[in-house]
């Protein structure tokens, strides 16, 4: 089966959108499958909705990577966008054309060529996803590094040649995963223009005629698909090989942080994805919405939801038990302390119920209920004392969650070991707790107390919560309470008894 090129797509038989030729006009530092599956993606329906007319030239951040692949399929790869959507099974295909070639800038030739790209007139935009430590300042890097080994390192050196080349400012969209990451990126190269003597006028060029903008990315990316024999299946149904076919689900949102100006500039708005991808002043309300309902759902109900004896979420989303304890939890206790439209936010639920039960992706339990501590503290607790300050009252769900993981914890604890705290599930088979050892060793050291003891010990953790959160009133017997009806009923019946 020949790999897919341009030529070998046109024998198969494709007729979906392809665009062959078009300038770069953006430079893109990531190749990997979320990349390609969420921003290649909008760029190549920028190009088919509204003649936007671009490449994306990607750039490796790190020396061993896909350029080679990617060069070899002329950019071309296959993405599969999958999932539920209104309840309805989707599985689409679209062979993506945005991508020119990918450079590996640690090979001499590649860096120039980077160094092209940079000086070029069509250039208009940068994008990065280097990972969450990819934003990061290393006073080891140097100007006359070919290339700088960080990334703010390498797109210093990128924006000092366009400098000196005399060419425009470009717009920087990050897409990494930590808070503020536009900023975050903006002060690095800042570090690198006064590490490395540059000149006062390359300062103003930076911080006053290109753009940084912060941004939110929100797309699950299964990426390859694993199973051989599926593979060889859409091998022979596509006509080619495709080593770089990509699967992500169906829902995207791209939140970019900037001034509403920027939606005349970027192609998105004319392309109508208005609703998909769009600019802000300020992205904290959809990062906020983000992280308290979507994520606040998973530690929310998947602790208490694995010791009922469930292993993936979509199962869960079949249980009218759990659901229906994760709806209240969102619609009656989690909604309503948000700053948002009130049809968005309901908007957005409805669409994590929908990502939730994906049928194409077994998204594990365990997996998500790695360092719930912290997790419990950043999703969950947040909404918790907001619907306590505005109601007078504690959250029925929020509160049970907080005694479901508790007793996820501190289930039959059998040992401590090097891979985590190793627990009981009802039904008899041992898992292991990953997280902060102190939070492990904490919940080893008590895991002879009583449940009063227990929740008092937890409760008045400040290392975990900031914070004595037995001053908040009837917690403390409320916690006391839920975990002792997970412990003898079942967390099943616990989660019923909030409904």
């Amino acid at each position: 089966m020949e790999k897919l090129n341009y030529e070998v797509l046109e024998k198969s038989g494709y007729d979906g959108y392809i665009l062959k030729d078009a300038p770069v006009k953006v430079m893109q530092f990531g190749e990997g499958n979320f990349l390609r599956a969420f921003v290649d993606y909008w760029f190549d329906l920028a190009n088919e909705k509204a003649d936007w007319n671009g490449k994306c030239c990607l750039v490796q951040p790190i020396a061993p990577g896909l350029a080679k692949m990617i060069n070899e399929q002329e950019g071309l790869y296959t993405l599969y966008l999958r999932g539920s959507e209104n309840g309805q099974k989707v599985d689409a295909k679209r062979v993506i054309s945005s991508v020119k070639n990918c450079l590996n800038p640690y090979e001499a030739a590649d860096f120039e060529a980077m160094m092209e790209v940079a000086a070029s007139d069509d250039l208009e935009i940068i994008v990065s996803n280097t990972t969450e430590a990819g934003i990061q300042y290393d006073p080891s890097c140097q100007l006359n590094d070919q290339p700088a080994s960080s990334f703010p390192g390498k797109l210093t050196q990128v924006l000092y040649h366009r400098y000196k080349a005399g060419k425009k400012g470009i717009i920087m969209l990050a897409c990494e995963l930590i808070d503020n990451n536009g900023k975050e990126l903006l002060k690095c190269v800042n570090q690198y223009i006064d590490q490395w003597g540059l000149e006062d006028g390359f300062k103003k060029y930076v911080n006053e005629e290109c753009t940084f903008c912060g941004s939110l990315v929100d797309r699950i990316v299964p990426g390859r698909i694993r199973d051989e024999k599926e593979v060889a299946e859409l091998e022979q149904k596509h006509g080619y090989a495709d080593p770089l076919l990509d699967v992500g689900e169906v829902f995207g949102v791209w939140v970019i942080e900037g001034d509403p100006k920027l939606n005349d500039v970027l192609p998105f708005k004319k392309a109508g994805l208005e609703d998909k991808v769009f600019v802000v002043p300020d992205m904290s309300p959809y990062k906020k919405r983000k992280v308290r309902i979507l994520n606040g759902a998973h530690t929310g109900f998947v602790l208490g939801a694995y010791l009922a004896g469930e292993n993936i979420v979509r199962d869960c989303m079949q249980d009218e038990t759990i659901k229906g304890f994760m709806n209240k939890m969102l619609y009656d206790e989690v909604i309503p302390t948000l700053p948002l439209d009130k049809q968005d936010l309901l908007n957005f639920a409805a669409a994590v119920s929908d990502r939730f039960n994906n049928p194409f992706v077994n998204h594990e339990l365990m997996s998500i209920s790695l360092n719930s501590t912290s997790k419990w503290k950043a999703r969950n607790m947040p909404s918790f004392l907001e619907y306590i300050k505005e109601k007078g009252e504690l959250p029925v769900c929020l509160t049970m969650s907080l005694a479901a993981y508790i007793a996820f914890y501190s289930n039959d604890i059998q040992s401590l070991t090097d891979a985590g705290l190793v627990c009981k599930r009802p039904a008899g088979n041992e898992y292991t707790v990953s997280d902060d050892r102190w939070a492990l060793e904490f919940y080893y050291e008590h895991r002879n107390d009583s449940a009063e003891e227990l929740v008092h010990a937890v409760l008045t953790n400040e290392k975990m919560w900031d914070q004595d959160l037995t001053q908040i009133k009837d917690l403390e017997a409320t916690v006391v309470a839920d975990l002792k009806k997970i412990r003898e009923e079942g967390a099943k019946a616990a989660y019923a008894s909030c409904l």
